[in-house]
């Protein structure tokens, strides 16, 4: 090649897509089959299972009322450019920024996302140091991540238009950043996220609530990791992790008096741990009256409804089969029955049988997210094996154990029915099941 083509620019459709490039990222028109932004149309979409990511910095608004426009347009970038890499470093997308927010896609791993969510929090100690230089005050950050099938395509009119992902998954990662506020730990994951790690003891994780979301009649697992905490936080939090999870486990099942020495404990050993001073608080609350306890009278809700069905008979029964077991399993062990041993072996490989009904209807059909859909049932029988040690090992509490039943047996198969099967169940129905 001659010097002088070396030396010629970019033609205007190179630099037109660079520039492009800035605004949809490359990764984004990959991901809808589509090898440039000028053969992107209006209604382009795909369906994909991913891991969301959103952060928000807090208090922005007393931030950015303290100085002039174009310093919060300064400090905005400022802030906005140092995570970028950041996430981009763990193969993430940058969807958009909201103000001072982030929003972000992880296609390939969930580690991918925890890792960039920790990543973050670890890369703004350093930038507050440079805060701290310039003479201004540290910021702080929420992340909340989800992971579950979304739409990614594109959305507007034909003179306007934008790319986005939209989903029940999206909804909830945003609802989780939302939830730092209140317990005041910056990072935060769903179960489903948890589920999906390739190996979850490479973190730090704990578990921290059981929400009621707004539309669905089963709670959601949400869960603390705290790998970017300092380092005796971080110590005092591991040495904690048992007895802060026996007391959220309390706290839920109606006894905030067994909850509160716990909680206290565990301030003890870490004072500024503020989940645990959080529940501490909801405890004092409890002793008002205020309602709390997320299991009725002690005993998980194993009740079967009719929004769970997913309209494929086969499948519905055996649903309907495993509540009923979980529920049989929970009596069991709240009459300390010897028998809950082989129970518990019964449940294992009935829902062996189950998953494999499942398995081969979606080979047959081409379900084409069966990795993810079979990746869910081994997290599930993992938790099994898990929680079966738990319960013949007798070394926890009845009520603790109890608790345990409702989040491993029965919430997950009522979220995983209503989302993973019911997705399933309409791609079976589609492509003419009978």
């Amino acid at each position: 090649m001659s010097t002088d083509s070396q030396n010629q620019a970019p033609t205007p459709l190179t630099e037109s897509e660079a520039a492009y490039g800035r605004f949809v990222p490359q990764q984004f028109l990959q991901l809808l089959g589509r090898p440039s932004i000028v053969e992107v149309e209006l209604g382009d979409h795909v369906e994909k299972e991913m891991t969301l990511l959103f952060s928000d910095i807090r208090d922005f608004t007393l931030l950015s009322e303290a100085i002039l426009p174009a310093e919060n347009f300064r400090f905005i970038n400022s802030y906005l450019s140092t995570m970028e890499p950041v996430v981009a470093r763990n193969r993430g997308i940058i969807d958009k920024y909201i103000g001072d927010g982030i929003m972000a896609l992880f296609p390939g791993t969930a580690d991918d996302g925890v890792r960039a969510g920790i990543d973050m929090l670890r890369r703004l100690v350093i930038y507050n140091q440079g805060r701290s230089r310039a003479g201004y005050a540290p910021i702080r950050i929420g992340i909340g991540l989800n992971t579950g099938l979304v739409m990614m395509g594109t959305v507007g009119g034909p003179n306007r238009m934008d790319s986005t992902v939209i989903g029940d998954a999206v909804n909830l990662a945003s609802r989780l950043e939302g939830l730092t506020k209140n317990y005041g730990t910056p990072l935060i994951i769903s179960d489903q996220t948890l589920h999906s790690l390739e190996d979850r003891g490479a973190y730090s994780i704990r578990f921290l609530d059981r929400l009621s979301v707004r539309g669905r009649y089963q709670a959601q697992s949400v869960y603390e990791v705290f790998d970017a905490d300092p380092e005796p936080l971080w110590l005092a939090k591991q040495e904690t992790k048992q007895a802060f999870e026996e007391a959220v486990a309390f706290f839920h099942m109606g006894r905030a008096d067994l909850a509160r020495p716990m909680l206290e404990e565990c301030l003890r050993g870490a004072p500024d741990d503020k989940a645990a001073r959080s529940y501490l608080k909801r405890c004092a609350a409890a002793d008002q009256g205020e309602a709390h306890g997320s299991v009725v009278g002690g005993m998980p809700d194993a009740t079967w409804r009719d929004e769970y069905s997913v309209l494929i008979e086969e499948i519905d029964a055996q649903h309907k089969e495993l509540l009923a077991r979980a529920a049989n399993i929970a009596a069991l062990v709240a009459q300390g029955d010897g028998a809950v041993g082989g129970t518990l072996n019964a449940l294992t490989e009935f829902s062996q049988a189950h998953f494999n009904t499942e398995e081969n209807l979606m080979r047959r059909y081409g379900y084409p997210f069966i990795e993810e859909h079979l990746r869910q049932h081994r997290a599930f029988q993992s938790a099994c094996e898990g929680l079966c040690e738990e319960i013949l090992t007798a070394q926890r509490d009845q009520l603790y154990l109890l608790f345990r039943i409702q989040l491993l047996l029965v919430d997950w198969q009522i979220n995983h029915t209503t989302k993973s099967d019911f997705h399933l169940g309409n791609f079976l129905l589609r492509a003419g099941i009978n």
